[in-house]
């Protein structure tokens, strides 16, 4: 699977689990759900929905880190450009710090 892909997927589920675990406690799906008082259903099934996207972090993170990194390759005209770039911010940075020095 490409990284967009598992990006969209991870994002997909870190959206639907947690209201899909809000929407299951506040409609009585769950089973002992019911037991609870309205303040301690609101905390266990708030509780739930972050540990759950937690998971989702993690296991999205996990992926990544599977992936191999030879795999990827930088764009070798992003290089050249972003080197070019570095080297004309320093080379001002040089030239303006030349006055500050004659003057003093």
């Amino acid at each position: 699977m490409r990284v967009i892909q598992k990006f969209f997927v991870a994002s997909l589920f870190m959206w639907t689990i947690p209201i899909a675990i809000l929407y299951a406690f506040n409609h009585n799906m769950l089973p002992g759900a019911s037991n609870l008082s309205p303040y301690s259903m609101t905390l266990v099934s708030g509780f739930l929905a972050v540990i759950s996207v937690n998971v989702v972090i993690a296991f999205y993170i996990y992926l990544a880190m599977r992936e191999p990194a030879d795999k990827h390759e930088p764009d070798p005209k992003f290089l050249a450009e972003a080197k070019a770039s570095i080297n004309q911010s320093t080379g001002d940075a040089q030239q303006s710090s030349q006055p500050l020095k004659k003057q003093q």
